[in-house]
């Protein structure tokens, strides 16, 4: 049984999350990550984010370190090619390339890949001027989404509910530049109605094989009110998504998607994203991301009963058809606690209580997101700070459980939805 070095890339509750299964496993010798968080670098040999000089320093830095496998959490990196970078220095990532990786940093390349693959999704244009994209957002009636064609942070889509506010939003990217060359170009789509769901799936270049289903809420306010965050919260399985929709997934999404991957000669390793909403007319593709999603990640891999040091070599190596995926019956439930001024400007530096009290009692994991070590104290170092996860036989234990730890973790200016799986209780 050999054992494996891992390097994790990023610095949020996804790698913390990451990071954490991947201690669960006898195949692993070591795990580092880059750059980490005051929680990751208690899990994990951490070290400053150098990624200058087309990533050689890195990819040195891992060479000296003899990891075996990358594994790389956030976007942007992705969209920079430091898959590319590794992969000519003969090690093996856990992510797309950079080609690839324009299915999530360009919403452009994205629609026109569905389109191309006949994927069902919501109509649309894409424009760098701003005149004929506001016409066409008078075409599609209100409310109509704009999007950022490029990376923005989970904060590039505005769902206009007036044509003044899409002329904004259209203005504001491609006269203002909001998003700097993220904004570039608009994607101005229809909206669709429904609910929304997240399918994570992992492929080796061969096949692929869906995770469990899980369900995020952007909005920073209960009942999907105010501005759109990176995520306030998630939980696993979604109930709307049951047998069969899962198939009507695979056979009109995933399979297609595949397929287009093999046609465009991708052998895309990793993880995909697909952001779906749930239709009266069945699932349509809102965005695909090119990576674990923030947060379902926390909800999903608690889940999963597999030894991930094992998956990630699956994927990296091209044998995912050797591994059968098993899941605890149990629900999981993540609940956000952000910064206060989140997600316009938030504070820093305010005290942190109350976590190593719920991580001894052993009922909730707690994965760190923006904090950072100050002395003895860990503090709060950006917009969403902690991610906290709790198990249940279902939902509403599940529920129960993670606000009950959540009201015993403090810090100036917290704040969280209260209202993170209510959507599931509604169908159950």
């Amino acid at each position: 049984m050999s054992k494996k070095r891992i390097l994790v890339v990023g610095s949020g509750a996804r790698e913390h999350a990451i990071i954490w299964k991947l201690r669960q496993s006898r195949r692993l010798e070591q795990v580092y990550c880059t750059p980490g968080n005051a929680g990751i670098a208690r899990d994990a040999l951490t070290f400053g984010a150098d990624y200058g000089e087309n990533f050689s320093r890195l990819v040195q830095r891992a060479i000296n370190h003899k990891i075996d496998y990358v594994v790389i959490g956030p976007e942007a990196p992705l969209a920079e090619g430091m898959t590319d970078a590794f992969q000519a220095a003969g090690i093996k990532v856990f992510g797309p390339t950079k080609h690839a990786a324009q299915l999530e940093s360009s919403k452009t390349y994205a629609k026109d890949f569905m389109k191309a693959a006949n994927i069902p999704t919501a109509a649309y244009e894409s424009f760098s001027e701003a005149e004929p994209a506001i016409a066409f957002a008078r075409t599609l009636g209100l409310p109509v989404v704009i999007k950022a064609d490029g990376l923005a942070a989970g904060k590039g889509v505005v769902v206009a509910q007036t044509i003044e506010e899409a002329e904004a939003a259209i203005r504001d990217n491609l006269e203002n530049h909001q998003f700097g060359e993220a904004s570039s170009h608009v994607v101005v789509e229809e909206f669709l109605r429904g609910e929304e769901c997240s399918i994570l799936v992992l492929c080796d270049g061969n096949m692929y094989v869906p995770l469990a289903s899980s369900q995020d809420h952007k909005a920073l306010y209960e009942n999907d009110l105010g501005p759109n965050t990176g995520g306030m919260g998630a939980y696993s399985p979604a109930p709307i998504v049951d047998d069969a929709m899962m198939r009507q997934i695979n056979e009109q999404i995933l399979a297609p998607m595949h397929a287009e991957f093999q046609k465009r000669e991708f052998d895309y390793k990793g993880v995909l994203f697909a952001g779906l909403m749930i239709t009266e007319d069945g699932p349509r593709v809102l965005e695909f991301n090119c990576r674990f999603g923030d947060p379902e990640t926390e909800a999903v891999l608690p889940r999963l009963q597999n030894d991930l040091v094992d998956i990630v070599e699956a994927v990296c190596e091209g044998t995912l058809h050797q591994h059968h995926l098993e899941w605890t019956d149990d629900a999981a439930v993540c609940v956000i606690m952000a910064s206060r001024g989140y997600p316009i400007r938030a504070e820093k530096g305010q005290v942190i209580t109350g976590i190593d009290d719920v991580e001894q009692d052993g009922r909730a994991m707690v994965f760190h997101a923006a904090t950072a070590q100050q002395g003895s104290d860990v503090v709060t170092n950006g917009g969403r700070v902690l991610a906290v996860v709790a198990l249940g036989r279902d939902i509403p234990r599940a529920i129960h459980r993670v606000y009950a730890e959540v009201d015993r973790i403090h810090f100036d200016g917290a704040q969280f939805r209260r209202d993170i799986g209510q959507k599931a209780l509604a169908r159950l």
